[in-house]
């Protein structure tokens, strides 16, 4: 093959895990060019892929929304992006209407999604021309890697190499100047999938005693007060101003170790391969969660929030690499 399409829209940290299939894809078809399609709210993630030759930003939102000419101009020209290169093959990992009308949209001859009982949205299904059905016995991450490599034929490492190049900032964040730091994602999509702010100071204080100063972001009003609260009972901890997601990837490079709940941010981590803890409370642990011994731990699971003593454990697994913990 000499030039695929891979479409995997949204969210967050499903994109981000996604992009080790280019590396696979590289090296089963050597010389292969890939381009990926996603929401233009995460686009950043596969420009930060070098694998990845280029990025189709669909406006989903304005799909279901259009309000203006500006906004039918938008939806034509990803139309017209699309059908500028003829794909040799194109792959749904998606599974839904939307990422179902981008692929049907290429107009190529070889469009790969799941089997109707394993999509998102069956009717999907209209979308495509050849079928793979999902590994269920790995994590979400590792049965995407695993169900490419069957439908074509090719071997996969266990642990994919990390495959980000985040851009360098122009000058080094000043709050993290000259001072080995954690950062503490604490916010989540869901209020079940949060874990209470007592715990997070308690980690808080146990890092401030290893001499690593707590670095807390935030992304909405709401979560910035809970970002002062984690941060009222822990002097020397900083609550960071709001960052783009860029700017949190530059930070997440530096950090000596990452704790977080299962979100995209901490997912971003995980796929940097920095000591990473992630919390599960609300979520799947054997399914959503990433194990690579010594860089990162997952724990708690659906309905079993972690205690902190649990995350202390966890933090003391991931400071093997050199890390100042």
């Amino acid at each position: 093959m000499k030039r695929i399409l891979v479409v995997k829209v949204t969210s967050l940290g499903d994109v981000i895990h996604a992009q080790s299939v280019v590396g696979d894809l590289h090296r089963a078809f050597p010389g292969v060019t890939i381009d990926w399609a996603v929401d233009d709210a995460f686009a950043d993630i596969p420009r930060w892929n070098p694998g990845v030759a280029r990025v189709l930003c669909a406006p989903l939102r304005r799909f279901k929304k259009m309000r203006s000419l500006g906004d039918l101009s938008a939806i034509w020209s990803s139309i017209s992006d699309l059908r500028q290169e003829r794909y040799d093959a194109v792959l749904d990992l998606h599974g839904v209407y939307k990422s179902a009308i981008i692929s049907f949209l290429t107009r190529s001859k070889r469009r790969f999604g799941y089997s109707a009982v394993n999509l998102g949205e069956r009717g999907a299904a209209f979308a495509y021309t050849h079928r793979f059905a999902p590994r269920n016995d790995a994590n979400a991450w590792e049965g995407m890697r695993r169900t490419l490599s069957e439908t074509f034929g090719y071997s996969i490492e266990a642990v994919p190499p990390t495959v980000f190049s985040i851009p360098k900032p122009a000058a080094k964040p000043e709050a993290v100047k000259d001072m080995p730091f954690a950062l503490l994602f604490h916010a989540t999509s869901k209020d079940e999938k949060k874990w209470p702010t007592a715990n997070w100071t308690a980690v808080g204080r146990s890092l401030l005693e290893r001499g690593i100063t707590p670095l807390i972001p935030w992304g909405s009003e709401g979560e910035l007060r809970e970002a002062e609260a984690i941060a009222q009972g822990l002097e020397g901890a900083r609550v960071l101003p709001k960052l783009s997601i860029q700017e949190i990837a530059q930070h997440v490079e530096l950090a000596a170790l990452v704790v977080g709940t299962d979100t995209g941010l901490v997912h971003l981590a995980t796929a940097l391969r920095k000591p990473t803890v992630m919390i599960f409370t609300a979520t799947s642990r054997p399914h959503f969660g990433v194990e690579i011994p010594g860089v990162v731990r997952s724990i708690g699971d659906d309905g079993r929030p972690p205690s902190v003593e649990e995350a202390l454990a966890a933090i003391e697994g991931v400071s093997g690499r050199g890390a100042a913990i």
